[in-house]
């Protein structure tokens, strides 16, 4: 009867180290490069800028002047309403002053010359999230009368950029076009 039951634990340890074994080849690989949280704001950062970009350079110029109804913005606008926000915080965020701000363009302003300023409002962001560490994170920065952690700015970026980018998204797909973000 013990080696019976001898036999029947050897064989439930080795199922259990198997399993251990197998559990653990197959646990997803950690994201590549640095870690931490000035990392995780920076890789959903640099996900989210390419399908802005994309959005705005792949949408018609006629139609940077469409609105889905009188009462909602147009393309253009929400492009410098993200040139606009970008501005604002990642000059804050990346120690910057006024003169390094991109001037949004007008609405009415040609899709060529928006695009620019909106690739330029990145560049001036660019500067802000590869500028943070681990270490300047906490860091508290004075916006208006509040003052919030530089990495909070940047979550709040990456936040407001993500809603404004869903809206173009709806743009597009409103007029038959397909986001960046569901291309094949």
């Amino acid at each position: 009867m013990r080696s019976v039951r001898a036999m029947s634990l050897g064989a439930g340890l080795m199922m259990a180290a198997m399993t251990c074994q197998t559990a653990s080849a197959q646990a997803p690989a950690p994201p590549a490069g640095p870690s931490g949280p000035a990392a995780e704001v920076l890789r959903s950062y640099n996900g989210l800028k390419p399908k802005i970009l994309k959005a705005a350079e792949n949408t018609p110029a006629d139609l940077y002047q469409v609105k889905p109804t009188p009462e909602i913005r147009t393309f253009a606008r929400v492009v410098n309403h993200i040139i606009e926000a970008q501005n604002r915080t990642c000059l804050i965020a990346s120690g910057g002053n006024g003169g390094d701000a991109v001037k949004p363009p007008s609405d009415t302003a040609e899709k060529a010359v928006i695009v620019d300023a909106l690739k330029a409002s990145f560049a001036l962001c660019d500067k802000a999230y590869t500028g943070v560490t681990d270490a300047n994170a906490l860091d508290m920065l004075a916006l208006g009368p509040q003052k919030r952690s530089r990495l909070g700015l940047l979550w709040g970026n990456v936040s407001h950029d993500n809603e404004q980018y869903a809206t173009l998204a709806l743009y597009m797909r409103f007029k038959g076009l397909v986001p960046p973000s569901s291309e094949k």
